[in-house]
Protein backbone atom coordinates (compact mmCIF):
# COMPACT_ATOMS: atom_id res chain seq x y z
CA UNK A 1 0.00 0.00 0.00
CA UNK A 2 2.68 2.07 0.79
CA UNK A 3 4.70 1.26 -1.99
CA UNK A 4 1.24 2.21 -4.66
CA UNK A 5 1.35 5.41 -2.34
CA UNK A 6 5.12 6.32 -3.04
CA UNK A 7 4.29 5.70 -6.88
CA UNK A 8 1.39 7.79 -7.44
CA UNK A 9 2.96 10.66 -5.53
CA UNK A 10 5.98 10.07 -8.31
CA UNK A 11 4.11 10.28 -11.31
CA UNK A 12 3.01 13.88 -11.10
CA UNK A 13 6.54 14.36 -10.73
CA UNK A 14 7.88 12.25 -13.32
CA UNK A 15 5.66 14.35 -15.23
CA UNK A 16 6.85 18.05 -14.23
CA UNK A 17 10.41 17.05 -14.75
CA UNK A 18 10.35 15.79 -18.25
CA UNK A 19 8.19 19.69 -18.98
CA UNK A 20 10.52 21.12 -17.54
CA UNK A 21 13.90 19.79 -19.88
CA UNK A 22 11.36 19.70 -22.90
CA UNK A 23 10.88 23.63 -22.09
CA UNK A 24 14.66 23.94 -21.79
CA UNK A 25 15.78 21.93 -25.26
CA UNK A 26 13.20 24.61 -26.74
CA UNK A 27 14.66 27.40 -25.48
CA UNK A 28 18.04 26.43 -26.36
CA UNK A 29 17.50 25.44 -30.11
CA UNK A 30 17.09 28.40 -32.64
CA UNK A 31 14.15 29.21 -35.04
CA UNK A 32 15.15 28.09 -38.55
CA UNK A 33 15.89 31.24 -40.13
CA UNK A 34 13.55 32.34 -43.09
CA UNK A 35 14.91 31.57 -46.42
CA UNK A 36 17.34 34.52 -48.03
CA UNK A 37 15.20 35.10 -51.67
CA UNK A 38 18.35 36.81 -52.96
CA UNK A 39 19.00 39.68 -55.34
CA UNK A 40 16.56 40.20 -58.00
CA UNK A 41 17.30 38.61 -60.76
CA UNK A 42 15.56 39.62 -63.99
CA UNK A 43 16.52 36.53 -66.16
CA UNK A 44 15.23 34.07 -64.15
CA UNK A 45 11.50 36.55 -63.36
CA UNK A 46 11.36 36.16 -67.08
CA UNK A 47 12.24 32.68 -67.70
CA UNK A 48 9.61 31.87 -64.53
CA UNK A 49 6.53 33.94 -66.62
CA UNK A 50 7.54 32.40 -69.54
CA UNK A 51 6.91 33.32 -73.62
CA UNK A 52 10.28 35.79 -73.32
CA UNK A 53 12.76 33.68 -74.94
CA UNK A 54 14.09 36.31 -77.62
CA UNK A 55 13.94 39.14 -75.04
CA UNK A 56 15.85 36.90 -72.86
CA UNK A 57 18.46 35.90 -75.27
CA UNK A 58 18.86 39.98 -76.08
CA UNK A 59 19.18 40.78 -72.42
CA UNK A 60 22.19 38.10 -72.19
CA UNK A 61 24.16 39.10 -75.23
CA UNK A 62 23.84 42.81 -74.29
CA UNK A 63 24.97 41.85 -71.21
CA UNK A 64 21.66 44.28 -70.08
CA UNK A 65 20.70 41.70 -67.56
CA UNK A 66 23.38 42.06 -65.98
CA UNK A 67 23.41 45.47 -65.72
CA UNK A 68 19.78 45.50 -64.64
CA UNK A 69 20.42 43.49 -61.80
CA UNK A 70 23.75 45.94 -60.54
CA UNK A 71 21.37 48.97 -60.63
CA UNK A 72 18.92 47.20 -58.55
CA UNK A 73 21.74 46.44 -56.15
CA UNK A 74 23.31 49.77 -55.80
CA UNK A 75 20.35 52.43 -56.68
CA UNK A 76 17.54 53.38 -54.38
CA UNK A 77 15.35 54.96 -57.60
CA UNK A 78 14.28 51.08 -58.87
CA UNK A 79 14.39 50.53 -62.64
CA UNK A 80 10.54 49.46 -65.19
CA UNK A 81 11.09 47.45 -67.71
CA UNK A 82 8.01 47.27 -70.69
CA UNK A 83 8.84 43.56 -72.06
CA UNK A 84 8.00 42.69 -75.83
CA UNK A 85 7.02 38.61 -75.23
CA UNK A 86 7.53 36.17 -78.72
CA UNK A 87 4.65 37.06 -80.58
CA UNK A 88 5.88 40.48 -80.41
CA UNK A 89 9.39 39.94 -81.86
CA UNK A 90 7.83 37.90 -84.74
CA UNK A 91 5.78 40.09 -85.70
CA UNK A 92 8.76 42.34 -86.54
CA UNK A 93 10.10 42.14 -90.39
CA UNK A 94 12.00 39.40 -91.05
CA UNK A 95 15.26 39.72 -90.64
CA UNK A 96 15.61 42.94 -88.43
CA UNK A 97 17.52 41.58 -85.41
CA UNK A 98 19.97 40.71 -87.29
CA UNK A 99 20.06 43.61 -89.23
CA UNK A 100 21.04 45.51 -85.67
CA UNK A 101 24.61 46.25 -84.85
CA UNK A 102 25.50 45.21 -81.65
CA UNK A 103 25.30 49.06 -80.16
CA UNK A 104 21.91 49.44 -81.31
CA UNK A 105 20.73 45.83 -79.78
CA UNK A 106 21.98 47.42 -76.86
CA UNK A 107 20.18 50.58 -77.48
CA UNK A 108 17.03 48.51 -78.35
CA UNK A 109 17.12 46.80 -74.92
CA UNK A 110 17.60 50.10 -72.81
CA UNK A 111 15.03 51.91 -74.66
CA UNK A 112 12.55 49.82 -73.42
CA UNK A 113 14.15 50.52 -69.51
CA UNK A 114 12.90 53.57 -67.52
CA UNK A 115 15.50 54.78 -64.78
CA UNK A 116 13.11 54.53 -62.14
CA UNK A 117 10.48 52.41 -60.83
CA UNK A 118 6.90 53.18 -61.83
CA UNK A 119 3.93 51.67 -60.86
CA UNK A 120 0.36 50.91 -62.59
CA UNK A 121 -1.42 53.52 -60.47
CA UNK A 122 1.66 56.79 -61.50
CA UNK A 123 1.74 56.08 -64.91
CA UNK A 124 -0.34 59.26 -65.06
CA UNK A 125 1.91 61.53 -63.39
CA UNK A 126 4.68 60.88 -66.18
CA UNK A 127 6.12 63.99 -68.11
CA UNK A 128 6.33 63.25 -72.09
CA UNK A 129 8.24 62.39 -73.59
CA UNK A 130 9.65 60.02 -71.33
CA UNK A 131 13.12 59.59 -70.47
CA UNK A 132 14.22 56.23 -71.48
CA UNK A 133 17.80 54.54 -70.64
CA UNK A 134 19.25 54.80 -74.53
CA UNK A 135 19.81 58.19 -74.32
CA UNK A 136 18.59 62.09 -73.40
CA UNK A 137 17.69 62.99 -77.64
CA UNK A 138 14.06 63.42 -77.06
CA UNK A 139 13.69 63.58 -80.57
CA UNK A 140 15.08 59.93 -81.57
CA UNK A 141 14.86 58.42 -78.53
CA UNK A 142 11.81 60.08 -76.76
CA UNK A 143 8.83 57.45 -75.47
CA UNK A 144 5.22 58.60 -74.71
CA UNK A 145 3.16 57.17 -72.08
CA UNK A 146 -0.75 57.94 -71.99
CA UNK A 147 -3.20 56.47 -69.65
CA UNK A 148 -6.91 55.97 -69.70
CA UNK A 149 -8.27 54.09 -66.89
CA UNK A 150 -6.69 50.54 -66.74
CA UNK A 151 -5.16 50.99 -70.21
CA UNK A 152 -1.36 52.19 -70.87
CA UNK A 153 -0.64 53.28 -74.54
CA UNK A 154 3.15 53.91 -75.79
CA UNK A 155 4.55 55.46 -78.66
CA UNK A 156 7.98 56.25 -80.38
CA UNK A 157 6.67 58.01 -83.38
CA UNK A 158 7.30 54.73 -85.57
CA UNK A 159 5.20 52.02 -83.11
CA UNK A 160 2.35 51.95 -80.75
CA UNK A 161 1.86 49.39 -78.14
CA UNK A 162 -0.42 48.85 -75.16
CA UNK A 163 0.78 47.18 -71.98
CA UNK A 164 -1.10 44.00 -71.77
CA UNK A 165 -0.53 43.38 -67.69
CA UNK A 166 2.24 43.06 -65.06
CA UNK A 167 4.29 40.32 -65.21
CA UNK A 168 6.16 41.18 -61.78
CA UNK A 169 6.73 44.18 -59.62
CA UNK A 170 8.29 44.72 -55.84
CA UNK A 171 9.11 48.36 -54.70
CA UNK A 172 12.36 48.33 -56.92
CA UNK A 173 11.49 46.56 -59.96
CA UNK A 174 8.47 46.55 -62.23
CA UNK A 175 8.27 44.76 -65.66
CA UNK A 176 4.94 45.25 -67.51
CA UNK A 177 3.70 43.18 -70.71
CA UNK A 178 4.06 44.78 -73.96
CA UNK A 179 2.36 44.05 -77.69
CA UNK A 180 5.01 45.16 -79.79
CA UNK A 181 8.74 45.69 -79.63
CA UNK A 182 9.24 49.53 -78.77
CA UNK A 183 11.81 50.65 -81.81
CA UNK A 184 12.82 53.88 -81.60
CA UNK A 185 13.10 56.77 -84.18
CA UNK A 186 16.64 57.07 -84.50
CA UNK A 187 16.52 53.18 -86.39
CA UNK A 188 14.61 55.40 -88.94
CA UNK A 189 15.33 58.74 -89.63
CA UNK A 190 18.70 59.71 -91.17
CA UNK A 191 21.40 61.43 -88.56
CA UNK A 192 22.14 64.90 -89.88
CA UNK A 193 25.34 65.61 -91.55
CA UNK A 194 28.49 66.28 -89.37
CA UNK A 195 29.55 69.95 -89.55
CA UNK A 196 32.53 71.12 -91.98
CA UNK A 197 35.82 70.52 -90.73
CA UNK A 198 37.60 73.53 -89.60
CA UNK A 199 40.18 74.58 -91.48
CA UNK A 200 43.48 72.63 -91.18
CA UNK A 201 46.47 74.02 -89.36
CA UNK A 202 48.74 72.49 -91.76
CA UNK A 203 47.38 74.41 -94.52
CA UNK A 204 47.70 77.92 -92.76
CA UNK A 205 51.63 76.66 -91.83
CA UNK A 206 52.23 75.85 -95.39
CA UNK A 207 51.08 79.58 -96.34
CA UNK A 208 53.18 80.75 -93.60
CA UNK A 209 55.72 79.10 -94.94
CA UNK A 210 55.70 79.17 -98.33
CA UNK A 211 55.76 83.53 -97.39
CA UNK A 212 58.82 82.96 -95.59
CA UNK A 213 60.47 80.86 -98.62
CA UNK A 214 59.38 84.33 -101.03
CA UNK A 215 61.29 86.25 -98.51
CA UNK A 216 63.74 84.59 -98.63
CA UNK A 217 64.01 84.75 -102.45
CA UNK A 218 63.42 87.98 -102.64
CA UNK A 219 66.02 88.91 -99.66
CA UNK A 220 68.96 86.98 -102.05
CA UNK A 221 68.01 88.97 -105.03
CA UNK A 222 68.57 91.78 -103.11
CA UNK A 223 71.90 91.02 -101.89
CA UNK A 224 72.80 89.65 -106.05
CA UNK A 225 71.61 93.37 -107.21
CA UNK A 226 74.15 95.01 -104.26
CA UNK A 227 76.84 92.74 -104.91
CA UNK A 228 76.52 93.41 -108.85
CA UNK A 229 76.34 97.25 -107.89
CA UNK A 230 79.51 96.65 -106.49
CA UNK A 231 81.74 94.75 -108.67
CA UNK A 232 80.68 97.76 -111.24
CA UNK A 233 81.88 100.24 -109.16
CA UNK A 234 85.01 98.27 -108.44
CA UNK A 235 85.49 97.90 -112.26
CA UNK A 236 84.68 101.87 -112.74
CA UNK A 237 87.36 103.12 -110.57
CA UNK A 238 90.52 101.51 -112.19
CA UNK A 239 89.25 102.80 -115.47
CA UNK A 240 89.05 106.23 -114.68
CA UNK A 241 91.89 106.50 -112.89
CA UNK A 242 93.57 105.31 -116.55
CA UNK A 243 92.05 107.40 -118.47
CA UNK A 244 93.10 110.32 -115.95
CA UNK A 245 96.72 109.25 -116.41
CA UNK A 246 96.28 108.78 -120.51
CA UNK A 247 95.13 112.40 -120.64
CA UNK A 248 98.04 113.62 -118.11
CA UNK A 249 100.61 112.24 -120.68
CA UNK A 250 99.02 113.34 -123.56
CA UNK A 251 99.78 117.32 -122.35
Amino acid sequence: MVMMKHHILSLPLLVMIFCSSTTILAQKTPAPAPEDAGPTDIIRILKKAGGYTTLIRLLQTTQVSTQIDSQLLNSNGGLTLFAPNDNSFSSLKPGFLNSLSDEQKNKLIQFHLLPTFVSTANFDTLSNPVRTQAGDDTFRLGLNVTSSGNQVNLTTGIVNATVGGTVYTDRQLAVYEVDKVLLPRDFFVAKPPAPAPAPEKAKASSSKKKSADNDVVAGDDDSTSAASVKQRCLISVPVAVATIIVALFSW
